[in-house]
């Protein structure tokens, strides 16, 4: 079978270090990113909902939603380009300094470009919270994107690096919590005030403070001597430093296996339909019967189920693997997929007339997106951060961050641009294509992904070399160990 070569930890190297608070503490303030990131992708879909928001910004779409009748198309009340821009401007935004945070992260060190994120959506929500009219509102959007393409580049990477081997998969998956957390917040927001008010260690070696590296591995680990995972560091730290362009590197032959997945496991994330629950979860179910409070107020039980399912990643993911996850995951989705089109569809055909929706049908739709949700937060969520941020060695990790960023902000971008035309012309259909994608993504990680659960980070190369699809880009020069690493530590 294609799928899943797996080499042990126990086969390799196992470097020593034990689950510490001081790592614990690093990781958690670290992931703290996604929280903004989460809070941008929740308040967004809640905002557009409301009519309040809409008649002051958007008052041609308030017209037009406002004088829809129940027996009137419920598909296109809210297909707005302009409406939709100010959603998916953010995610341009992100695109664009991703790439900057590429260089920034490598030049700089991570800690750095996490620090600049923070400025920047700093900045953007100050925009967004004194705007007056849309322009101000897209230019918040703007600076907050940026803020989201620095977090995105340098926050996954440095929980990679920091977090101890077997337990890296559980401390990245922290960042996907704090996006949730976000989201959860922002829904929470959403629907009060519509109800009520109407990794130090690579960047000290990449700065030749070996000392310093050394002993700051050490209280991360808690345990004697780190000798082996540092002089690893070190080797890896001196070859990143030949590599001049990293951008020209990563298109080698050898960096090939990995940069399929670069592109393909963002892309595939979006492409599960999940943001389009996020961004539009209110309009989606105030557009299938629910009035304004109650959409928002579902929206909320999405965001709460959101951020629980997320543990159950946190907790499994160094036991069951990522392939595993990838796939019941996505079995998941496709189950609940398929029962929500089925329901969409007999409710409100293609005319979009949906009649009289009583409340145990419009509940029971709710539940199986509630189930779709948690099928994306223990799977595809987190792991499309995870993986690419692991897989890649240190001397064009930099640079396939800023690709696996840039992947996703553009299909972000583009659903959140095109979601309500689609909806508009699709109708019940567009969960087809998303249930479609579903299918093709979880074949291609069946049989191409092989398992990196347990595997160091300088070692990961070794599970491209073993998979029988992928051995083929490594050439015997690749798959001999280069050089022994220089007796630093002892040094």
């Amino acid at each position: 079978m294609a799928g899943g070569a797996f080499v042990p930890a126990s086969g390799g190297k196992e470097y020593p270090g034990k689950f510490t608070g001081r790592v614990f503490l690093t990781c958690i303030f670290a992931a703290t990113g996604g929280l903004i990131f989460g809070y941008d992708l929740g308040i967004s879909g809640g905002v557009t909902s409301m009519d309040v928001f809409l008649k002051d910004f958007f008052p041609d779409v308030y017209r037009k939603e406002s004088s829809v009748k129940p027996s009137d198309d419920q598909y296109c009340k809210f297909d707005s380009q302009i409406l939709t821009l100010f959603t998916s401007s953010l995610y341009l935004a992100a695109l664009v300094s991703s790439i900057g945070a590429s260089i920034a992260t490598r030049t700089y060190g991570r800690r750095p470009t996490m620090m600049a994120s923070g400025v920047l959506f700093a900045a953007g929500a100050i925009v967004n919270g004194l705007a007056k009219n849309v322009v101000m509102l897209i230019v918040g959007r703007l600076l907050l994107g940026f803020g989201i393409g620095c977090a995105n580049q340098s926050v996954p990477i440095y929980l990679s690096e920091v977090a101890p081997y077997k337990f890296r998969g559980a401390f990245n998956m922290m960042f996907q919590l704090f996006i949730t957390i976000g989201i959860l917040i922002a829904n929470l927001l959403n629907y009060v005030l519509a109800r009520w008010v109407g990794g130090d260690t690579a960047w000290r070696l990449k700065r030749g403070n070996y000392e310093k590296a050394k002993d700051l591995l050490l209280k991360l680990r808690k345990v004697d001597n780190v000798d082996e995972e540092f002089n690893d560091l070190v080797e890896a730290s001196e070859k990143a430093k030949l590599v001049k362009h990293a951008w020209l590197n990563i298109f080698k032959r050898k960096y090939r296996p990995q940069l399929v997945f670069a592109f393909c496991i963002p892309m595939f994330q979006q492409l599960t339909g999940m943001n389009v629950i996020v961004f539009y979860a209110p309009v989606l179910f105030k557009t299938i019967g629910f009035g304004s409070n109650a959409s928002l107020f579902s929206s909320l039980i999405t965001g709460i189920v959101n951020m629980l399912a997320t543990f159950v990643s946190i907790f499994t993911v160094d036991k069951l693997g990522r392939r595993k996850l990838f796939l019941m995951g996505g079995a998941q989705m496709l189950i609940c997929q398929i029962v929500i089109t089925i329901a969409i569809a007999m409710k409100f055909g293609l005319s979009g007339n949906p009649g009289v929706i009583s409340g145990t049908y419009a509940g029971a739709v709710v539940a199986f997106i509630c189930i779709y949700v948690a099928g994306f937060a223990w799977s595809w969520g987190p792991l499309g951060w995870l993986v690419p941020s692991e897989i890649f060695p240190l001397e064009v990790r930099s640079a396939a961050q800023s690709i696996n960023v840039s992947v996703n902000m553009i299909f972000t971008f583009v659903i959140a641009q095109i979601f309500t035309a689609m909806l508009c012309h699709l109708k019940f259909g567009l969960f087809i294509c998303f249930a479609v994608c579903v299918v093709i993504m979880s074949i291609f990680i069946h049989r191409l992904l092989p398992e990196t659960k347990g595997i160091p980070i300088e070692e990961m190369t070794t599970v491209w070399r073993n998979h029988p699809h992928w051995r083929k880009y490594f050439d015997e020069d690749d798959a001999k160990v280069e050089t022994k690493p220089k007796d630093i530590a002892s040094a």
